[in-house]
């Protein structure tokens, strides 16, 4: 579970995050969605320690990740955020070779070289991984990155924005992977999302933020809604049923 008490992040008077009381079941996929400025990515970030918080308690899987010894929360949580700053010069298994780095410190043993090459066919990149990643198109190498926390061989996966840039045939395939590794790998994966209708599509439970405040949280048949949609947005939205579950559509 991720557990959040009272959580808190100020940046002035009149710009804060929280706090925000909030508790996320292990296990399935979670979409964070909501306006810009709401708050997403700052809540991920401060899940995953990439950012202090100014007040409030955060627990990952029984762990308190403001005390947790680094390399020991590195083993229960990864985090992907939008901003990669990788040489290009990397190939794409020496990108995901470094999402063992907290299990083997640099030093890869065959065990390592056996989660690398699992998380490589899982994202179907077993004929790339000699390629470098200047050399990829933009959702290839969304994919090795998401590959490189996968092999982090966490628990718990936060992804911040994964479909950025990527086009709907690209965005399909990565929510379907995402999809595949909480059901199959038992992974827990907290994800933001602009596209609520990827959200309602692929997530096992949607937390939606405004005003830097957790204001609804459920299943896709509880957010899916006009009137719930309607408020989060501050405009008109209405709801269809599709072949595929429900669709938000916007005037």
């Amino acid at each position: 579970m991720i557990s959040l008490t009272a959580v808190e992040k100020r940046y002035s008077t009149d710009v804060a995050i929280g706090p925000v009381t909030l508790d996320l079941p292990a296990g399935g996929v979670t979409a964070l969605i909501g306006p810009n400025g709401a708050g997403k990515s700052t809540l991920l970030t401060m899940i995953g320690r990439l950012l202090p918080t100014d007040g409030g308690t955060i627990s990952v899987g029984g762990h308190d990740v403001a005390h947790t010894k680094s390399r020991e929360l590195a083993k229960v949580v990864a985090i992907l955020r939008q901003e990669n700053h990788f040489v290009t010069r990397l190939t794409v298994r020496q990108l995901v070779g470094f999402g063992r780095y907290p299990h083997s410190q640099g030093r890869l043993t065959a065990a390592d070289e056996a989660v690398i090459d699992r998380s490589i066919d899982f994202l179907g990149l077993e004929g790339l991984e000699g390629r470098y990643l200047d050399e990829l198109s933009g959702g290839q190498r969304q994919r090795a990155y998401v590959a490189m926390v996968l092999a982090q061989d966490t628990d718990y996966v936060l992804l911040d924005e994964p479909l950025n840039n990527l086009d709907i045939q690209h965005a399909v395939q990565m929510m379907r992977h995402l999809h595949r590794a909480a059901s199959e790998l038992g992974r827990t994966i907290v994800v933001v999302l602009h596209d609520i209708n990827f959200a309602g599509h692929y997530a096992d439970r949607i937390c939606a933020m405004k005003d830097g405040r957790v204001v609804a949280l459920g299943g896709p048949e509880e957010i899916m809604r006009p009137d719930v949609l309607s408020d989060i947005f501050d405009t008109p939205v209405d709801v269809v049923d599709g072949p595929r579950g429900r669709v938000a559509v916007y005037y």
